[in-house]
């Protein structure tokens, strides 16, 4: 059994790490800055508001710290034999999404594809990714490990919609053919909403089941 669950860990530890090398790949499109390259072609409109682009590329190149020191935090040999990557890495991720990922995906989520419903879900989900982050903070504070790990959970399934809303992206492509902005209009929720959900079993399984 515990052969099993090593096994599955690593093979999913593998999947998560190529994935976040796509998402590398994603943003190193942007290096040097160039507002004309992905998806910034089809923000032409908006790529000359100082704000829209500031905070796009403030959003572009943290969230991919944010992947990495995220998924550190659920290792529990880390949490127990390095504990000082374990801290180190949280307030990475922490600090990055405060001040940094979380209010700037909310300015360009009003700015977002698809419309009214798009841009309130991808606003939606900016606001509730920093205040679960805040809250997991605040339990930490309390020293109620078992909340701020719970708080920890909701926030980075909030932050895996960067990799989720893609993937669902190539899936609703890939089988529906829809038109673009339809997809938009259904990733901007299907790309939390479902990690949220799964989270939430997660968390009444193991500590309120």
């Amino acid at each position: 059994m515990r052969t099993l669950k090593i096994t599955i860990y690593l093979l999913l530890l593998a999947v998560y790490a190529f994935f976040c090398y796509l998402m590398a790949a994603i943003t190193m499109q942007y290096i040097p800055i160039n507002t004309d390259v992905a998806f910034l072609r089809i923000k032409q409109e908006y790529v000359t508001m100082i704000h829209y682009s500031i905070s796009f590329f403030i959003h572009v190149f943290t969230s991919i710290f944010v992947l990495i020191a995220g998924f550190t935090q659920f290792s529990k040999t880390i949490r127990q034999k390095y504990y000082w990557i374990h801290q180190s890495s949280g307030w990475l991720y922490v600090v990055a999404t405060l001040l940094f990922a979380a209010p700037s995906g909310l300015i360009i989520g009003i700015y977002a594809n698809g419309g009214f419903w798009s841009r309130i879900g991808f606003c939606l989900l900016a606001v509730l990714w920093f205040i679960f982050t805040l809250v997991a903070m605040w339990r930490l504070k309390q020293k109620n490990i078992i909340a701020h790990q719970q708080w920890m959970l909701r926030s980075f399934a909030l932050a895996m919609s960067a990799i989720t809303l893609r993937a669902w992206k190539y899936v609703i492509v890939a089988l529906f053919h829809p038109p673009p902005m339809d997809v938009y209009r259904v990733v901007a929720w299907l790309g939390w909403v479902l990690n949220l959900v799964i989270v939430e079993v997660y968390i009444y399984r193991k500590w309120k089941g």
